[in-house]
């Protein structure tokens, strides 16, 4: 393509909304336009990076023998009373609308529902059965806080897979084949990932697992040995139990301590090592009691885990200080397990710290020497804690490194959560009737353009991957308006990169002087720059710049575009490697 037949609207300024690199470079690129709170039009630029994106996505969903469909954006609120997350997806993400005849809808954020339906109305027999259907399609989520540009947009692009089986085995396999295809395309993607260990959230389900690409302006946090296999979001991630310390118990003993109320403050004013203090924070019970976690002063709770846990209330709240005076008389700061009024739960980690010290329930006051056993006794020890980097691998391999991540994809088991109350049947070999086991598999597909950006970017602009990048090579002529040679070579070379099967641009425009289209070519990330003028073509010579490298080199004239196209292709060839 030529650029002066494309529409560049790239920015000097950085807008002020944009908080993180991708958001403020595809603004700055002209990739996006910005219509509302966290919903954009996709320009001319960004979508071929979109469209590139799909592609792969496509290419690699064909080939795992999913099939591919396109289902309504507006879907009815019927479908989702009967799986029963009319009132409960999200905490009101669902956009919700009613028709002319007062029916209410709402726009999709998902299609589990939707595709149920699908199933149980075409799906008879067992016969048909394994299927994976999937879509590539607008999504919109209301979002309470839009942020980071399309890495949380309220609409985005999405694809959406739902596979149907008689068997957990069978989806078990299908399955693993996502986490393949999902691998085979971040790898296609060029971008450095990790499938990880996680939650199911409000989908459901008995398993799943997220695809994060690595990024230091990642939401979420992963855990991966150093050594295996092991990873998990940090949500999820296993606390073993460390070994306990080979020392004798001390006479526990009541001190004094005045207007000492946090851990450091303990920690400062006995001079001693955190790892040697608890701390004692009081939740919700699941039976409307109160309930004491118990923590060594250095490890922080991780709300998950501590919400499952059967005998504490789901969603996790915390006491308030009037209770917690009212049922310890103290306050927040001065509390502890030692004849604590209310069940205790002691962290793997605590219940294994000797001699350690902790509020006494009294104001101005805390115990040391304290001893799990012989001071207090928990209801149960649990694992209540974040992983932290250098613990354990829970695994037996190596230990635990931490990075941030932003999922891009998340696939799960869902088994018959849908199913069941959308009574989803085929007929078995006996005529009988059996409720589908369900798989989603979904794909962030605006997310990823964002998720690429973070991850490859520097101080003049994106540096894209050449799989995705909007061109992959730029040719700058310099002053080709007053140079025929110039303007010929040009030409030249990008009717060959053309017939090469290069998506070339060709920066054709006489009103933009040489520079500014340089740094234009930086910001925008084009991979491969090659730049023509008439001194170097004395010599019959071209000169080539690496984007990623920034290295430049001078190249013979004759050849240049096949050996350009050899780059490209080594390129993507070591990304697959």
């Amino acid at each position: 393509m030529k650029a002066s037949q494309l529409t560049l609207s790239t920015l000097k300024e950085t807008p002020a909304d944009a908080e993180i690199a991708s958001h403020r470079l595809l603004l700055r690129g002209g990739f996006i336009n910005k219509l509302a709170s966290g919903i954009y039009s996709w320009m001319p630029l960004g979508l071929r990076v979109l469209r590139k994106i799909e592609a792969i996505v496509r290419e690699e969903m064909d080939r795992s023998g999913a099939q591919e469909l396109l289902m309504p954006t507006s879907q009815p609120a019927e479908l989702w009373q009967e799986s029963g997350r009319w009132g409960l997806y999200d905490e009101g993400l669902l956009l919700k609308f009613k028709d002319r005849h007062e029916r209410d809808f709402c726009f999709g954020p998902t299609h589990e529902e939707v595709i149920t339906d699908i199933a149980r109305q075409l799906l008879k027999s067992h016969k048909q059965l394994p299927v994976n259907f999937y879509q590539i399609q607008t999504k919109f989520r209301d979002e309470t806080r839009p942020r980071f540009g399309v890495l949380r947009a309220r609409e985005f692009v999405m694809k959406d897979a739902y596979s149907f089986h008689t068997t957990m085995d069978s989806l078990a396999e299908t399955y693993q084949s996502m986490h393949d295809t999902y691998s085979r395309i971040l790898t296609r993607l060029q971008l450095k990932f990790r499938p990880v260990a996680a939650d199911t959230g409000s989908i459901g389900g008995s398993a799943s697992t997220e695809f994060h690409v690595l990024a230091d302006s990642g939401e979420d946090l992963i855990a991966f040995s150093n050594e295996g296999e092991y990873a998990a979001n940090i949500e999820l991630a296993e606390a073993i139990t460390p070994l306990k310390p080979d020392a004798q118990q001390c006479e526990i003993e009541k001190i004094a301590t005045p207007n000492i109320k946090t851990i450091s403050d303990i920690v400062a004013f006995l001079k001693q090592p955190i790892e040697q203090t608890v701390k004692t924070l009081i939740v919700e019970g699941a039976d409307s009691k109160l309930v004491a976690l118990i923590l060594r002063g250095d490890h922080s709770l991780n709300l998950l885990k501590a919400e499952k846990h059967p005998l504490i209330q789901s969603p996790l709240r915390m006491a308030s200080e009037e209770v917690i005076r009212a049922t310890f008389g103290a306050g927040p700061g001065s509390l502890g397990p030692v004849a604590s009024p209310i069940d205790v739960i002691a962290d793997r980690a605590a219940s294994v710290a000797v001699n350690v010290s902790c509020g006494a329930n009294d104001e101005g006051f805390h115990f040391t020497n304290v001893n799990i056993g012989r001071d207090y006794t928990p209801v149960d020890v649990a694992d209540l804690r974040n992983v932290e980097p250098g613990d354990p691998s829970p695994d037996g391999t190596g230990n635990l490194e931490i990075k941030k991540g932003i999922e891009v994809g998340h696939i799960f088991q869902l088994g018959n959560k849908y199913s069941s109350p959308m009574k989803a049947s085929v007929l078995n070999d006996e005529g009988k009737a059996m409720t589908m086991v369900m798989g989603c598999y979904g794909m962030g597909i605006s997310r990823l353009v964002g998720a690429a950006i973070e991850q490859n970017n520097d101080e003049n602009g994106i540096i894209w991957p050449e799989s995705i990048a909007p061109f992959t090579a730029v040719l700058i002529p310099v002053n080709a308006h007053k140079s025929e040679i110039v303007r010929d070579a040009a030409n030249t070379l990008y009717n060959e990169l053309i017939g090469l099967g290069v998506d070339v641009l060709l920066d054709d425009r006489d009103n933009v002087r040489p520079g500014a289209k340089f740094a234009e070519s930086e910001l925008i990330g084009i991979p491969h720059r090659i730049v023509i003028g008439e001194k170097t073509l004395e010599d019959q010579q071209l000169e080539y710049t690496c984007r990623a490298n920034g290295k430049s080199e001078r190249w013979p004239q004759l050849g240049a575009g096949t050996k350009l196209k050899s780059i490209i292709d080594a390129a993507m060839k070591n990304a697959l490697d």
